[in-house]
């Protein structure tokens, strides 16, 4: 695969950015003001109908503004010719848009080619942007989008935003039309692709779980495009703003910080396996001296395919086929402990099997180690909330000293 050496992101700055439809009393977007750093990623959260989308499309002009001024790495793009601008930013939504009658290695060359690129050159692209995003190119270069999952088209639309390079991505809502754990999948694939492209990504949710595990920062927006906070997730999390961003916020903070702690934070054990091509009496064998009930049996790829138990094994008189239980879910490195949690509690065996971007097995999370991380950020909670209360306290006896000291 050809290296992944490119352009990383750019700042953007909107000024006062205003949107107004003919025949509303009222402005759509009302004098947003903000900066994004070069590389960022940050996430715009809040009720529907507030005008986040209608912001996100107006930084590549989807969206004339009515008023203010968009500027990316400090040039000011409201005046120019818009389809230029949208060919250096990226743009992936619900559903992913494909093109029906395109195969996927046309869909994700259509910038390039558009902006004149070689074929030598888009081929290249092509297959990179196929395997960073997890696609093996031999098998989906030319297959079209209504032969591939929900997911997987999902993963089209985002290497084709990134096609031609661009500093800046928009998303809207992409994962938004995926099961909850292909979506879970798609997110830890956003945060790994981040930590290798440093683009800038503003990404639009309703879902503030979503806004907590993707964002730098998190710009929660009142009706019309009002910021009521832009901040870290934890910042937002532990001192929300007002009543309006706790409300987004919800009950159980403390849990909900789990979307902040990744898999590779904590300790990733390794766990007897074997594979499929192995001999039966073999794995009889490695079963038996595991020194556990359990083995986890491996696809031709590598892939966690079932958990073999001793009496499965028995019952089944060593035929693979009908012994054993299917892994229901696993997760990435970059997934969050939520998601970890979640999927231990799913398959209810106290584990869950950790994976490479290809789906490879690398190790396993257990109960233990899960519930020690819970107990740890509950505590962090409580400690933080008795010095806020000293703080508080701290500060009611020097203004009634001085009280006392003015009488």
């Amino acid at each position: 695969m050809p290296e992944t050496t490119g352009t990383s992101g750019a700042s953007i700055e909107l000024e006062n950015l205003t949107k107004r439809y003919p025949g509303t009393p009222r402005p759509a977007v009302d004098n947003v003001t903000m900066e994004i750093k070069a590389g960022e990623l940050v996430v715009f959260v809040g009720p529907s109908g507030c005008g986040k989308s209608t912001t996100l499309k107006m930084i590549n002009r989807l969206i004339e503004p009515t008023g203010g001024r968009i500027r990316i790495n400090g040039e000011d793009v409201t005046d120019r010719d818009p389809v230029k601008l949208r060919r250096k930013v990226g743009y992936a939504i619900q559903s992913a848009g494909l093109f029906p009658h395109m195969t996927v290695a046309q869909n994700i060359a259509l910038v390039p080619k558009m902006i004149g690129w070689g074929k030598g050159r888009i081929n290249d692209r092509v297959e990179e942007l196929l395997d960073l995003v997890g696609l093996d190119p031999g098998e989906f270069h030319g297959r079209y989008p209504r032969g591939l999952s929900g997911g997987q088209q999902q993963r089209v639309g985002v290497a084709r935003a990134l096609a031609a390079d661009p500093p800046v991505l928009l998303m809207d809502e992409p994962f938004g039309a995926v099961d909850p754990i292909t979506r879970d999948h798609l997110q830890d694939e956003l945060i790994r692709l981040q930590h290798e492209l440093h683009k800038t990504i503003v990404f639009v949710t309703h879902d503030f779980d979503e806004a907590i595990k993707l964002g730098d920062r998190i710009a929660v927006l009142r009706e019309r495009s009002h910021i009521a906070q832009f901040d870290t997730p934890e910042a937002i999390l532990t001192n929300p703003a007002d009543d309006f961003v706790s409300g987004f916020v919800g009950a159980g903070a403390a849990l909900k910080r789990l979307n902040l702690t990744r898999v590779r934070d904590v300790e990733i054990t390794d766990c007897p396996t074997v594979t499929v091509d192995d001999p039966v009496q073999e794995i009889f064998t490695r079963l038996r001296g595991s020194g556990t009930n359990e083995i986890l049996l491996l696809d031709e790829r590598g892939r966690p395919y079932k958990w073999l138990r001793r009496g499965d094994m028995m019952r089944a008189k060593g035929a693979l086929a009908r012994a054993g239980t299917l892994v229901s879910d696993t997760v990435t490195r970059d997934a969050t402990l939520r998601d970890a949690l979640e999927a231990v509690l799913t398959d209810n065996a106290g584990r869950v099997a950790v994976t490479g971007r290809r789906g490879e097995y690398t190790g396993v999370v257990d109960m233990e180690t899960l519930m020690n991380s819970v107990h740890e950020l509950l505590e962090a909670d409580r400690l933080e909330a008795r010095e806020h209360q000293h703080a508080l306290e701290e500060i009611r006896a020097a203004q009634t000293h001085a009280e006392q000291e003015g009488a």
